[in-house]
Order: C-alpha cells, then sequence, then structure tokens
C-alpha cells in the first residue's frame, strides 16, 4: 500500500491543530458534519425532498436546509426524534469520557415512560 503524499493543506491543518482553541472548533465542525449527512443521506434514501420532509415535520424547508448544513450546530434533540421518526431511524447519542476511554452508548428508549411523579394520578 502506498502512503498518502501530504498536501500543503495537511501541513496547514496538521499546524493549526497544535492550536487547542481551533482543535476543539474543529472538532465540533466534524461532529456537526456528521449530524448533517446522516440526515441528507437518510431523507434521500427515504425518496423525499427538503420540501416534502419539511411537510412531514410541519416546519419549512429552509428549516431542513439548516438542519442539513455542515455549519449549523444549532440541533436540538426534540428536532433529531422527530426527523428520526419521519425517516425511520433512531437517535443516538455517544458520550466519551476525556481521555479516550470506552464511550457510553445511550439511545432512545422503545418503552414508554412516565411523566409525572409515583403517587400522582
Amino acid at each position: 500500500m502506498m502512503d498518502r503524499v501530504k498536501t500543503n493543506f495537511d501541513a496547514y491543518l496538521e499546524e493549526q491543530l497544535r492550536d487547542p482553541d481551533f482543535a476543539e472548533r474543529f472538532k465540533h465542525a466534524g461532529e456537526a458534519w456528521d449530524v448533517a449527512l446522516q440526515i441528507a443521506a437518510l431523507r434521500e434514501k427515504a425518496g423525499l425532498t427538503q420540501k416534502d420532509l419539511a411537510r412531514k415535520l410541519k416546519t419549512s424547508q429552509q428549516q431542513i436546509s439548516r438542519l442539513e448544513s455542515p455549519s449549523y450546530e444549532g440541533h436540538s434533540l426534540n428536532m433529531l426524534r422527530r426527523v428520526a421518526n419521519v425517516l425511520g431511524a433512531t437517535v443516538r447519542v455517544t458520550l466519551a469520557p476525556n481521555g479516550g476511554s470506552e464511550p457510553m452508548m445511550l439511545s432512545e428508549a422503545k418503552i414508554p415512560y412516565r411523566t409525572g411523579r409515583r403517587g400522582n394520578k
């Protein structure tokens, strides 16, 4: 297997990632990019346009466009759940402790839950 040639951009990015503030922003941008690509891919797999999905969610096409934008970081769990429901998907959130230890996997429960306190009817 051939080694990949380091481009000028690779060298520039490597240098920029030495700055902890830049590295943190870069990491968050990657997370937003992943969410955006997943929404767009699921929507396309379902054969829906942004406008179709917006109608099903009772929102605007602009909101769907925003959700599919790699620069958008305002995804709410509520909206992600609504999108997932329409697209036949499940929302999963991964929390990984700092230091590289194993992530904890949390996923949307399929079982109903109660919102009231015990003893209250």
